[in-house]
């Protein structure tokens, strides 16, 4: 179900709230009656008429930390084993069970990678209990530990993977570089554009479809060096969770998934230093109490030096240009006591290219940069034993500049160019834990977007023009949601949620849009013996921001923009059917999953567009007024509808010597615009039928660490033409699907019927480490593609055989590539 409410948005903020306050409210009186059931089946303890009365139930609560640095913990199995229930921590480390009373409770704590903690309470009233949990790296050899982690088969959540980052740091990497993305990329369901290529596409959804948060902060290009490394330092990082369907009512604003990461809080108890120097850049992270125990913080950076390095080989007059990028992840905490905690962490990164030349006296010179920025102040609020809060204020910007200059003695001309969005947001989120069979969480949040497809100033001296043209476009984005995660019975579990989506764009001109959107949410779970349960989920989705590439690739040239009174939000909807099994004994967990997603209002560039979008760069638009000038982008876009589906394999071990996972993927993405391919149905470029992954991970002994990655996937659909040949006059402007370019016609049959070669590849590292009382120094040696194959990273045609033949051509960029890095902490 979808509601639509045209408003001419002439009015303020507050008038177009309360407008929308009527809508809401009418769509939540559709909320589905399982929601409500649910909710109205919360055990409430009955009103005691006397003050002597007796509780019946107690609730225990707490938090759980890193012993060695007073990090919380997300994601902490607490579990009862004498009354098989349950719960985990929150993405804060907290935890609360409301249960009757008792004289003695097992109580055990577990996490990956952590010993686990048996306790035992005594339960006669409202208890707080923190929990300290020691990492297994820690403990003597001859102690044995067996750890209960969290089963797959336990949770209702289904089409959710987590990492843990010290997987991530222990794979072979290219030239060194440990990126989460790539990892993610190794995960069933999750594909990439190219070689060397950052982006994502998940279940038949581009890069832009993907909702990549950093401590609630939104990052909206996460790439440095055109795609081939991402942003997120695996340093500065304490958890890493995606999720690529069945989605909590929480998320919203994409259509294909989520990767939600937190940042390190930093050690509270001593000064940590860690830090790496590798082929093309060198990082550092350093972290300590600012005051022990109750007040941390921690900064980590990263600099490429390729710059440095080049710079005195670079020759001014040749045209040659130097590149770098960095960046930097800050945090401090301050924790008030059980009740209150106080966070503010940021991000900054950018990249920068630049060239300049000189012939005589001419001189031109230019630059391209981007780069992310992101903020958030965060205050957690425990209001009693059961209702945990979270406040946050947070802010995000992501620029794109480009600039060219050239200059003579007789004239000067200047072209800057730049693109961009940033946002400012306020979110409340609250988690209300009334008994181990109701989990509920509710909040809202409100985003103010602004939006710049295009800023363009140019100054050419020779024909005495000066224009300056901005196209900022303001938008505000709401939401409110609800969710129960509720156990009828031992088996089954069921989650229900009901998300309401607002997004109103172009309040300050004469014309706007204002879309409201219902998007249900339920998921349900039901285990049988021996650890197998079967899983069923349906999320709607909505997307108000739009990504407009030509690459597909997620390139610093591609530009945000939003919807609008043209063009409509994308729309999607999922079921996915699984099992998951879990093998305790062994650490193996498997899950089977199914899927069938169609996305609708998706968006393309229309054929022959460029990232500049023809919006006026030589003149500006200088008679148009701003509307007029937005027209410029959103007539250069078409939208269409898509379908994907498929099977999904995940094997995984995360804990143990050996450690790792195997993944495959059957998937089928066909995509239909009636501005391309004729209007017919034609595969996405990222469609790929098969798509599989191995990853190995053996710690062969406390000093040597052995690991290998695998991948094989089938090549992506492209768009070449079928024949070319000399065009004749009648020719020149030819229809169809031939095009006329330089005298000659390319003729092209279906869109992406062409398949690129299969891309495989093998990966190979060692680890060799030197484990001193107070340091640790290692070695790391990786091979990138260690048989040398010459996968495809794009095609082109050219003439041979004295210009009388065509020829197909396969350019690959990466062969056999060796790295070593050295790595230290203290």
């Amino acid at each position: 179900m979808q509601l639509f409410y045209n408003h001419k948005v002439g009015g303020s903020i507050p008038v177009l709230l309360a407008n929308q306050n009527r809508y809401v409210a009418n769509i939540l009186r559709q909320v589905p009656a399982f929601l409500v059931l649910s909710l109205l089946t919360v055990r409430v303890a009955p009103a005691q008429t006397s003050t002597h009365a007796i509780p019946v139930r107690a609730t225990l609560s707490g938090y759980v930390r890193e012993q060695s640095s007073g990090e919380l913990l997300p994601g902490v199995s607490v579990y009862l084993p004498g009354l098989k229930t349950g719960t985990t921590t929150n993405k804060y480390g907290f935890y609360s069970l409301t249960l009757l009373l008792s004289d003695s409770l097992t109580v055990q704590y577990s996490f990956v990678g952590y010993a686990t903690e048996t306790r035992r309470e005594s339960l006669t009233r409202n208890l707080q209990h923190n929990v300290d949990l020691t990492p297994e790296s820690q403990i003597l050899g001859e102690v044995v530990v067996k750890s209960r982690n969290r089963l797959a088969s336990e949770t209702v959540q289904m089409s959710s993977i987590s990492v843990p980052i010290q997987q991530i740091k222990e794979i072979p990497a290219f030239m060194g570089e440990k990126d989460v993305l790539k990892v993610l990329q190794l995960m069933p369901g999750v594909q990439k554009s190219s070689e060397g290529s950052g982006g994502l596409y998940v279940r038949g959804g581009g890069p832009d479809q993907n909702l990549l948060i950093l401590d609630d902060a939104t990052v909206y290009n996460a790439y440095h060096l055109f795609g081939f490394f991402s942003v997120f330092n695996g340093d500065a990082l304490k958890s890493v969770e995606l999720t690529k369907g069945g989605f909590s009512a929480r998320y919203g604003g994409r259509l294909s998934s989520v990767i939600d990461m937190q940042m390190k809080e930093g050690n509270r108890e001593k000064l940590h230093v860690e830090g790496g120097i590798g082929l093309i850049s060198t990082r550092l992270t350093v972290e300590g109490p600012l005051q022990k125990g109750r007040s941390s913080f921690l900064v980590s950076g990263r600099r490429t030096y390729v710059d440095l390095l080049t710079k005195p080989f670079l020759k001014k007059d040749k045209g040659l240009g130097a590149y770098y990028f960095y960046d930097l992840n800050a945090k401090v905490n301050y924790d008030f006591g059980q009740k209150d905690k106080l966070y503010l962490s940021g991000y900054t990164g950018h990249d920068k290219f630049n060239f300049q030349q000189k012939q005589g006296d001419n001189e031109s010179q230019g630059a391209i940069g981007w780069g992310n920025a992101t903020g958030t102040l965060r205050w957690n609020h425990l209001f009693n034993e059961r209702l945990f809060g979270n406040l946050s204020l947070i802010y995000s910007n992501y620029q794109f500049l480009t600039t060219s200059q050239e200059k003579n003695p007789e004239y000067t001309f200047d072209l800057n160019y730049s693109s961009g969005i940033r946002d400012w947001g306020l979110k409340a989120d609250f988690d209300f834990l009334p008994s181990p069979t109701h989990s509920i969480k509710f909040g809202t949040m409100l985003t103010l977007h602004r939006f710049t497809p295009s800023a363009v100033v140019l100054n050419d001296s020779q024909n005495n023009d000066f224009n300056r043209s901005v196209q900022p476009i303001d938008a505000l984005e709401t939401g409110l949601y609800a969710e129960d995660t509720w156990r009828p019975t031992t088996r089954l579990h069921l989650n229900a949620g009901i998300r309401v989506s607002v997004f109103a764009t172009g309040w300050r001109s004469t014309k706007g849009k204002a879309y409201i959107n219902p998007e249900p949410r339920l998921a349900a779970a039901y285990t049988f013996p021996n650890h197998l349960a079967l899983k069923a989920s349906y999320a709607r989705m909505n997307q108000f921001v739009h990504l407009l590439s030509n690459s597909g690739a997620g390139l610093p040239t591609d530009l945000w923009v939003p919807s609008t009174e043209n063009l409509k939000p994308q729309r999607s909807w999922q079921a996915a059917l699984g099992l998951a099994k879990d093998f305790p004994e062994q650490n193996l967990a498997v899950t089977l999953e199914g899927y069938y997603k169609q996305m609708h209002n998706i968006v393309a560039l229309r054929e022959g567009a460029g990232f500049l979008l023809d919006s006026g760069i030589g003149d500006a638009d200088k008679t148009a007024d701003r509307d007029n000038q937005r027209h410029t982008w959103e007539n250069n876009v078409t939208q269409g509808r898509g379908w994907s589906y498929g099977a999904e394999v995940l094997v995984q071990r995360k804990t143990g010597r050996l450690t790792g996972w195997v993944g495959y993927t059957l998937s089928w993405i066909p995509q239909q615009f009636a501005d391309l391919n004729g209007g017919r149905t034609f595969w996405a470029k990222y469609d790929r039928r098969h798509d599989a992954s191995v990853v190995a991970i053996y710690k062969a002994s406390p000093r040597v660490t052995l690991s290998a990655t695998w991948m094989y996937g089938t090549g992506n659909a492209l768009n070449l033409p079928r024949a070319i040949y000399p065009a004749t006059p009648n020719q020149a402007g030819g229809g169809g699907v031939a095009r006329y370019s330089s005298g000659t016609v390319y003729e092209y049959g279906e869109r992406n019927s062409f398949r690129a070669r299969a891309y495989h590849r093998l990966d190979l590292g060692i680890q060799l480490h030197a484990r001193k009382r107070r340091h640790e120094k290692w070695w790391e040696f990786s091979v990138y593609n260690t048989y040398g194959r010459k996968n495809p990273f794009f095609y082109d045609i050219k003439r041979v055989n004295g210009q009388t033949e065509n020829r197909l051509v396969q350019y690959s960029i990466f062969g056999f590539i060796p790295s070593l890095s050295y790595n230290f902490k203290f």
